[in-house]
């Protein structure tokens, strides 16, 4: 099992990589290795998990895997090194600003949808987390998910704050959920790369999420929902006030 880069197992990915269904394991396990790069779970700069384990986890086999990673490669997101410290590794995203991508951006995205659905999707996770509760274990990987929010450099913030919400939307318990999640999400982060990261906005999530955890653990589902409600509708103002 690989390590990531805020340390221990590669959990970071659980969310996104799980067993592809037969008939399509080529297509299902490149739209899953593509969710991991388009979410910056990997960061560009960094190794994908081992081929073995890559392909383990995706329930496929190596040369399926081989194929998929050529066609990312053959796309510029991923590049094959060799030697000792070889491996496969994302490539650096070029700059997402600038009018003509963010026009580009806004015109094929129906913003209202994606955002309406992604309330839909956090506030049920969030709910669900807080009606059943947690094992020990997994309220364990919410709390290290927020504290690594809390003290993200703000060139990461994005990132860690993608897996807090992906690491909540698994926590729920329903894998058609966490798969719909992590594709709306994807389309999310686009869109957030289009608008400045705003320091006092950070703060205020930051809150929202602390408190947000604490209604989980307390079993507090209406509290859950509502603070879940009101973190999206901050998100949504500011793309709505940023791309329309």
């Amino acid at each position: 099992m690989s390590v990531n880069a805020d340390g221990g197992a590669d959990d970071r990915l659980t969310p996104v990589l799980r067993p592809v269904r037969t008939g399509n394991g080529f297509e299902e396990a490149l739209e899953q290795i593509l969710q991991v790069v388009r979410l910056g779970l990997v960061p560009g700069g960094e190794r994908l998990p081992a081929e073995r384990e890559l392909a383990e986890r995706l329930g496929i086999s190596r040369v399926t895997l081989r194929e998929v990673l050529k066609v990312l490669q053959d796309q510029g997101l991923v590049e094959s090194r060799r030697g000792r410290y070889g491996g496969t590794f994302v490539l650096r995203r070029p700059d997402a600003g600038g009018e003509d991508e963010l026009r580009r951006r806004v015109a094929e995205t129906d913003i209202e949808d994606v955002l309406r659905f992604r309330e839909v999707l956090e506030v049920g996770a969030a709910g669900l987390c807080a009606a059943h509760g947690l094992s020990d274990e997994r309220a364990g990987r919410l709390r290290e998910a927020l504290a690594r929010t809390a003290d993200a450099p703000l060139a990461d913030y994005r990132r860690r704050d993608t897996m807090f919400h992906l690491t909540l939307a698994e926590l729920c318990g329903s894998p058609s959920l966490t798969e719909r999640y992590a594709a709306v999400r994807a389309t999310v982060n686009d869109l957030l790369d289009c608008i400045p990261l705003l320091v006092r906005n950070l703060e205020h999530s930051q809150r929202q999420h602390t408190a947000l955890v604490e209604a989980v653990l307390d079993g507090d589902a209406h509290g859950a929902r509502e603070t879940m409600r009101e973190h999206c509708a901050g998100t949504a103002a500011l793309l709505r006030g940023f791309l329309t």
